[in-house]
């Protein structure tokens, strides 16, 4: 891929560069970065924004920077020429479109139902300190966090993420709360999870360990 980039900035190059070599290997593709345009450009038509520093590509594009990247508000600042709290609204504005597609607990349950199986794990996902630390805090990894569960078809492939709980919820409570235990059993799908998960077995469901993990059917 060929293309041409007129910077004023070593800030804005380096954002630009790194962005495009990620859609190069493959990381970001094209597609997502012009359906994230689109849905930025559906929401300014809807709620009749007026005009902004960035158009919907260019937000797009610095959005993916933050999320594939990791680039902080300061050097997407730079690197876009707008200011910090403009790079934060930005990220946070598409994070907000990109949520509402997001399935619910009740198209994973029709999702898993028609696998053989699924994998289930939870996840850490690192943040920041925050004014109401102890939540987040997880001593397994001594690190702040909001945990994830994840649902997986039998090749790894991703089929439901959970909304994001506080690192401190052990993944048995998570999934409990996010409903994940009753959509899997009414379905009555095995699924694999690790031996933290062990007690969810409930009138649908049996947990059988193997090994390190827990099937449940």
């Amino acid at each position: 891929m060929a293309c041409t980039i007129v910077v004023a900035r070593r800030g804005q190059q380096r954002s630009f560069i790194r962005i495009f070599q990620g859609l190069e290997r493959g990381d970001c593709p094209f597609t997502a970065l012009n359906r994230l345009a689109d849905l930025i450009r559906q929401h300014r038509t809807q709620c009749r924004s007026r005009w902004r520093r960035l158009d919907p590509g260019r937000q797009a594009l610095l959005v993916l920077a933050h999320l594939r990247n990791g680039d902080t508000y300061s050097r997407l600042a730079a690197g876009f020429a707008i200011g910090t709290t403009t790079a934060w609204r930005y990220v946070r504005e598409a994070i907000t479109l990109l949520a509402a597609l997001a399935d619910d607990i009740n198209a994973c349950a029709v999702r898993v139902a028609r696998l053989a199986y699924a994998i289930l794990d939870g996840t850490l996902i690192p943040i920041d300190r925050v004014a109401e630390q102890r939540p987040y805090y997880l001593g397994k990894h001594k690190r702040h966090g909001v945990t994830v569960q994840v649902v997986a078809d039998p090749a790894g492939r991703l089929v439901w993420v959970s909304p994001a709980l506080p690192g401190a919820v052990h993944d048995l409570t998570a999934e409990r709360t996010v409903g994940l235990v009753d959509a899997l059993t009414s379905g009555n799908v095995m699924t694999f999870a690790d031996k933290t998960s062990d007690g969810r077995n409930c009138q649908a469901a049996t947990a059988v360990v193997i090994g390190k993990a827990v099937a449940f059917r």
